[in-house]
């Protein structure tokens, strides 16, 4: 009964990842990449244990899912353990405790033995019967950031059930040659009796192995790969390091037809997880006739800062670097190393966005470089992104200029140097802060800007250490006149905290903002956002600008009331990831029907804010912001994505895969809402969480601003801010007092000549 029931569910998964039919008129090949790999084809995507990142590995759920979601040509890899009456099954751990139910099924079974010189204690395969393995024990997750909800329900993959199922390739990876012979089981003559049906490659870090079975694995026409373990590691045959087997990779020829060599080997990382230059690995390889298979690679796993926790950016790193290519990736998810290779491999900066998503940034590529800073802002224009944004700040003397929050101590180092200038704003914020209106712009000018790291408290993933302090920023001015020269679409204004300013500290926020931009002469798109209606409002005048509403909290619909209030004063709404999909525990639960209701009204919906960390994207997406992407902009149908990262937008809307009704080999599609989770039991799911409430019309409208205080002490010197920042109440009245003291003036002045 569980089987079935798994088969049902799982028919419903893949039901869910079949994109929608493809029309004759929008079909169309692509042209032919040129690799730089050993056989100048494309190279393969080697899934470890199936779609390991997401289900305990080679489950036939893990398996089924790799193949389904992966390029056509997927190589299925299982790692090889015996029973001890010599059958075979696929897990990568010789210690079952780790991967398995079994420490609770027989918990007095703990034996150690020496594996290659290393005492290693645990539940070891070679202990129990096939029987005891695969009827009475089953899989679980063996890495914690993976989802540990179908842990005890999946049954351990006998090496001949993985082959039934009739992969596209089969690879047989052997890690414990000498072990089992130790122990009188014989991993070659386990392959012999399946007389190598099937078995496309098998690879195994032992040379004495792979030698003992190459007779026989060139009659079956097999693939035999050497695989390398870590440098300063012996092999077992040689005894010699394995450092000092690479450098004399024509002896391998002998062998095997290529190699496995962990990522690191080709691409080393420092101890600061930055990128040094490449080896000549894959070249002197090449150069002796093997392939060069490259393993380790994971979504959920930070890796070098220059890859923008983007694993896509990774993956190209291997195979479109203009050097050299590896022939295969060995992959715990293998859509992602699909979609690298079949998608965005030999992209050009210039190929044009398919659709007209906007890819709009969170200040600027805030995940490279601090936010709103020129170099944040070069590089979104670098990315490609279409628009990029400004959050308007004020300081005390009246400068407005680029931040994402007017409290500074998340976004420069004003904790370091100003702490005895925090104050508590409660109609800004809960907690207490250093303001921009309480500085004067030198003030601002003397700090240095700090880059937003939204995991790095919890999690520890600070993003790019290396630039945490880059960069100068920009008056709004400065901005306006950046983007004018730059390629891009248009720009964002972001105006916050607009009543507070005029009301309490008499700046004129919303009057610097039209200042600015009529004195820019900007002739392309502009965006005026805020959560206030009432600043919405005050730009009507100016019909070619696209207001948008900020809707700051979680909402699952748009009644018709509300879409008739928004109209009144926004063109577009900018809603949270959450407020189109529901979340628990990480898995994606339902989608809302926010975006239906808001284009039935004529309203454009653009999403924030999206991160590359997989640490913010749920299971559903794959922990890969691509799918993610997929999943808004080709599942949901919004206008704009908001996003910190916008190369990895960019770089989706360019690649022919993002258009579904395409007739292509693979396409990356999107996720849909609760499928993932239903693959689980019952009670094993996440509580149902309630659903988002709509959103009232009330909440969209905001109460008019209040003019303008006139505050003496705002300034440097004491005096009043400049007047174009205060309100046209307070300007004429001032202008009018100005002209009855000037003719007062001039009376007496011919009463004293009379």
């Amino acid at each position: 009964s569980i089987m079935l029931r798994f088969l049902i569910l799982f028919s419903l998964l893949i039901h869910s990842c079949v994109a929608p039919p493809k029309t004759k008129a929008a079909a169309g090949a692509l042209p032919a990449k040129k690799w730089l790999t050993l056989s100048g084809k494309e190279p393969a995507v080697v899934a470890r244990g199936g779609f390991s990142g997401l289900f305990p590995e080679s489950s036939a759920t893990a398996n089924d899912l790799a193949i389904s979601s992966s390029s056509p040509d997927l190589t299925m890899l299982c790692n090889l353990q015996l029973t001890k009456d010599g059958a075979g099954f696929c897990l990568s751990d010789i210690r079952l405790d780790n991967s398995t139910t079994i420490s609770t099924f027989l918990p007095k079974g703990q034996k150690t033995y020496k594996v290659y010189g290393q005492n290693l204690k645990g539940w070891f395969a070679l202990d129990y019967s096939a029987d005891t393995i695969f009827s009475n024990v089953s899989l679980v997750q063996n890495i914690f950031s993976r989802p540990s909800i179908f842990d005890g329900q999946m049954s351990i993959a006998a090496v001949e059930d993985v082959l039934d199922a009739k992969p596209p390739k089969f690879w047989l990876s052997v890690q414990y040659d000498a072990f089992y012979m130790e122990h009188k089981l014989s991993p070659a003559e386990y392959i012999r009796s399946l007389r190598f049906s099937g078995i496309n490659v098998i690879s195994s870090p032992e040379i004495g192995f792979l030698k003992s079975i190459g007779k026989d694995a060139r009659r079956a026409k097999t693939k035999l790969i050497f695989e390398f373990k870590d440098p300063e590691t012996n092999e077992p045959t040689t005894n010699k390091k394995y450092s000092e087997i690479l450098l004399n990779l024509a002896a391998i020829k002998a062998f095997a037809t290529g190699i496995i060599v962990p990522k690191d080997y080709i691409w080393p990382i420092d101890s600061a997880k930055y990128l040094k230059p490449p080896t000549t690995v894959v070249t002197d390889a090449h150069k002796a006739g093997l392939e060069v298979y490259a393993s380790g690679f994971v979504n959920d796993m930070l890796t070098s800062y220059n890859y923008s926790f983007d694993p896509s950016a990774e993956y190209l790193q291997f195979v479109d670097n203009g050097q050299f290519s590896v022939d295969g990736f060995i992959s715990d998810f293998p859509p992602t190393a699909s979609q690298a290779i079949s998608c965005f491999a030999h992209q050009k900066r210039d190929t044009p966005k398919i659709g007209k998503t906007l890819v709009i940034t969170h200040n600027g590529a805030s995940g490279d470089y601090p936010g709103c800073t020129d170099l944040a802002y070069q590089k979104a224009v670098d990315d490609g992104a279409d628009v990029i944004d400004c959050s308007v700040q004020m300081t005390k003397d009246g400068m407005a200029f680029c931040l994402d929050s007017t409290d500074l101590i998340p976004t420069t180092t004003a904790a370091t140097t100003l702490m005895t200038r925090a104050t508590s704003v409660p109609e800004i914020q809960s907690k207490s802060g250093i303001f921009s209106f309480d500085l004067t712009w030198a003030e601002i000018q003397s700090l240095k800007p700090q880059i937003q790291s939204p995991f790095l408290a919890a999690d520890g993933f600070p993003r790019n250490p290396k630039n945490k302090n880059a960069g100068k920023f920009m008056t709004l001015a400065d901005f306006l006149k950046f983007s004018k020269a730059k390629a891009v679409t248009g720009v964002l204004i972001n105006v916050q905290n607009a009543a507070y300013l005029a009301s309490k500290k008499g700046l004129g926020i919303v009057d610097a903002v039209k200042s600015a931009l009529t004195s820019s002469k900007l002739d392309k798109k502009v965006l005026i956002q805020s959560d206030d209606s009432s600043v919405l409002d005050s730009f009507k005048a100016v019909p070619q600008y696209t207001r948008v509403l900020s809707i700051d909290k979680e909402i699952g619909d748009a009644p018709k009331p509300t879409i008739e209030e928004i109209k009144k004063h926004a063109d577009a709404v900018n809603v949270l990831r959450s407020s189109l999909v529901t979340i628990s525990q990480s898995f994606a639960t339902g989608k809302t029907k926010v975006v239906e209701a808001m284009h039935k009204g004529n309203i454009s919906v653009y999403v924030s804010v999206l991160r590359n960390e997989y640490l913010s994207i749920t299971f559903d997406y794959f922990s890969d912001p691509t799918v993610e992407l997929a999943t808004f902009i080709a599942g949901n149908g919004v206008d704009g994505v908001i996003t910190e990262f916008p190369a990895t937008a960019t770089r989706y809307l360019r690649s022919p895969c993002s258009d579904l009704y395409r007739e292509l080999s693979f396409a990356i599609l999107p996720a849909k809402a609760g499928t993932l989770v239903s693959v689980a039991s019952k009670e094993a799911q996440p509580p149902a969480s309630a659903p988002n409430p709509p959103l009232d019309a009330k909440d969209v409208i905001d109460p008019p601003l209040p003019p303008v205080a006139n505050l003496a002490t705002n300034n440097a010197s004491g005096g009043a801010p400049p007047a174009s920042l205060r309100s046209g109440t307070i300007t004429t009245t001032a202008n009018l007092s100005l002209s009855l003291m000037a003719m007062l003036a001039l009376g007496l002045l011919l009463c004293a000549g009379a």
